[in-house]
């Protein structure tokens, strides 16, 4: 999966209702019929308390075993899931389910999507975006609940896309935010869940393991943040961890091998930007550190087992990190158009896209492709968002 750190916001368009989309539900997929048969009160609530059981006991789907209907339900396409979760209660709690991602994988079913958060030519609105694996505009998510906000993270955790933390500006002051957002691309609805335990902006943010971690950042006031916490999404609970051994922001964090990764930004003991990288084992509760990181990271993606940057004293080069040896490779990026083109990057299909941050006549997106044989890892693609790409997630669902 890949995210950008976003710092930028997320402008709302006019006439937005926040709230959540809602569903007309039944208590089961088939509606039944219930005669009024001139019962006492005691007997009646006695009857209705008799339905709500066989409803509880119901299948998913009568005739089948539930195993069997769950994988009958997995093989909808994923367009038809919005609409299948105002059926009833425990189909809408499969399509919301880890368990629906693990069937249709073991099916071979996942749909691969890109989510671009894009800016309009004029800068005024920005909107998330979805593209198909051939690059063509599937859909706009509905706007986002909450206040305009920036420097959040994007994390995908099960198939869903988490928007976090951030800040917002009252009265010229920047206040920091705790609040997370959840897309639901099986409902194409977002709901809210639990804030994490302290605000922050400009941190990094990641998902190892099932859980996502958020690292670091600017606090409440503004302050440099050592603090990290752990978020389970079974349990919807925010949980602070052993903090850094300083304060560290403007950083990014990526997953290797089951540990957490966080590189680039600046820390309080650095005049510059640190080139220490921190790594957090869940197993030990610790961290530790290394020294070859890299430094004023302005795109960063994971492809396979490697870490894919874009630094910006250097975009003309592609940083590939190698976890097993800490060793990293710079690989010249093919000059199109202005030399000072700044990218931010995708992944599309197990190969990374470059999309450009200037408008330039004539350039097509980059692609890089790290198993082609050499010579041909770059190409040019068709793919591209209909507007600045700020920054962009894949999601497999």
């Amino acid at each position: 999966m890949i995210y950008d750190s976003c710092n930028y916001s997320i402008k709302k368009m006019p006439g937005f209702v926040t709230g959540k989309k809602r569903f007309t539900e039944t208590n089961t997929c088939f509606r039944s019929s219930v005669k009024h048969d001139g019962l006492t009160h005691s007997k009646s609530n006695h009857h209705l308390t008799s339905l709500a059981l066989d409803v509880y006991d119901s299948p998913i789907l009568p005739g089948l075993s539930d195993d069997v209907a769950k994988f009958c339900l997995a093989l909808v396409p994923l367009s038809n899931f919005p609409a299948m979760g105002g059926v009833c209660k425990k189909w809408r709690s499969f399509i919301q389910s880890k368990e629906l991602i693990t069937v249709r994988k073991l099916a071979g079913l996942l749909e691969e999507w890109l989510y671009v958060l894009t800016m309009d030519t004029e800068g005024k609105e920005s909107h998330w975006e979805v593209l198909d694996y051939l690059g063509h505009k599937h859909r706009d998510l509905p706007p986002m609940p909450g206040a305009e906000k920036a420097g959040f993270g994007v994390v995908v955790l099960n198939g869903k896309l988490l928007v976090m933390g951030g800040y917002s500006v009252a009265d010229g002051t920047r206040s920091g935010l705790a609040d997370i957002y959840q897309y639901d691309s099986c409902l194409n609805s977002w709901s809210r869940l639990a804030n994490m335990n302290v605000g922050r902006y400009d941190f990094a943010c990641t998902e190892v393991n099932g859980m996502v971690y958020a690292v670091g950042g600017y606090g409440m006031d503004g302050d440099s943040l050592s603090c990290a916490e752990v978020y389970d999404p079974d349990t919807d609970k925010w949980t602070l961890i052993e903090s850094l051994r300083r304060p560290r922001w403007g950083c990014f964090a990526c997953e290797f091998e089951g540990k957490l990764y966080v590189m680039g930004g600046r820390s309080s003991f650095t005049i510059g930007n640190s080139k220490f990288v921190d790594v957090y084992s869940p197993e030990k509760h610790t961290w530790c550190q290394m020294k070859n990181g890299c430094v004023m990271v302005t795109a960063h993606a994971v492809l396979g087992k490697k870490l894919f940057c874009m630094e910006w004293k250097n975009q003309r080069k592609l940083g590939i990190f190698n976890p097993e040896d800490n060793s990293w490779k710079m690989v010249p990026v093919p000059l199109t158009g202005s030399s000072s083109i700044g990218f931010r990057f995708g992944i599309l299909d197990e190969k990374l896209l470059l999309f450009s941050q200037q408008e330039e006549p004539g350039f097509r997106t980059l692609l890089y492709d790290p198993n082609a044989t050499p010579g041909s890892e770059w190409q040019t693609s068709e793919i591209k968002p209909s507007g600045l790409c700020l920054c962009s997630v894949t999601i497999k669902a």
